[in-house]
């Protein structure tokens, strides 16, 4: 048996008797989080779940808003994501609580965390993929070794020195755009160049012209998030 086909497993063995109202209750309820919120698709015996992270800022401390073009740029993957995983995939979209980073606070880590530990506590042993964008990125590529994480895509993602190599069996997406002004696409090809070394399971795709808000082959981006979420969490085949 393959790492796909227990990762399935362990995905249909799940809390077999939960109510799926309750399960889309638990994961969606705005308690807890402190104003970091999340919104999505809950289908009843999902098989993985996808965590959609959001871009921000250096620093700020104004909160988030749901219309938050940040956020909003995001919507377009997890509807590509609903798409192509149907019945079989949560896509789920974090909201943080305050837009920046903030130094040695990681803002956004924390809401990540708070949104891992909800999933896994209502899911358990459901594989999950993280998809950020820009400092949305950053996030998903510091919490790549972390437990139940099985995918991660990391798009024009804020590169700095907090990356982490992820657990063995991860696979790691990496797209940036060659006319990126806001973030480095050099520092992740030297990232995606060092974990191909090492021995990752990475894949390495820069978007000829493409900017930072994805705009240009906007459904090339949302496509390829899709095809290498459903391949590592559903272990479809990937399309010729």
């Amino acid at each position: 048996m393959n790492r796909r086909q227990v990762q399935v497993q362990h995905a249909r063995a799940a809390s077999p008797n939960a109510d799926p109202k309750d399960v889309r209750a638990a994961l969606l309820s705005t308690a807890g989080g402190g104003g970091a919120q999340l919104r999505g698709h809950v289908p009843d015996r999902p098989e993985g779940v996808v965590l959609v992270l959001h871009g921000g800022a250096e620093r700020g401390s104004n909160p988030v808003t749901w219309l938050r073009l940040a956020v909003l740029r995001m919507l377009p993957f997890a509807t590509a994501l609903r798409e192509r995983g149907g019945d079989r995939l949560v896509v789920l979209r974090l909201k943080n609580r305050v837009r920046g980073w903030n130094g040695t606070r990681q803002d956004p880590v924390q809401d990540a965390r708070w949104a891992l530990e909800r999933i896994r506590r209502v899911l358990p042993g459901v594989p999950i993929a993280l998809v950020g964008h820009s400092m949305g990125g950053r996030v998903a590529l510091l919490l790549a070794s972390d437990a139940g994480v099985a995918a991660v895509a990391a798009l024009a993602p804020w590169i700095e020195g907090d990356t982490r190599q992820p657990r063995p069996g991860t696979a790691v997406l990496l797209m940036h755009g060659t006319r990126d002004r806001m973030t480095d696409p050099r520092r992740t090809a030297i990232v995606a160049r060092r974990w191909d070394e090492s021995g990752a399971d990475v894949r390495h795709l820069e978007v000829p012209d493409a900017a930072h808000a994805m705009l240009r082959r906007a459904s090339y981006w949302h496509r390829t998030v899709a095809d290498f979420v459903s391949a590592e969490l559903l272990g479809r085949a990937r399309p010729s």
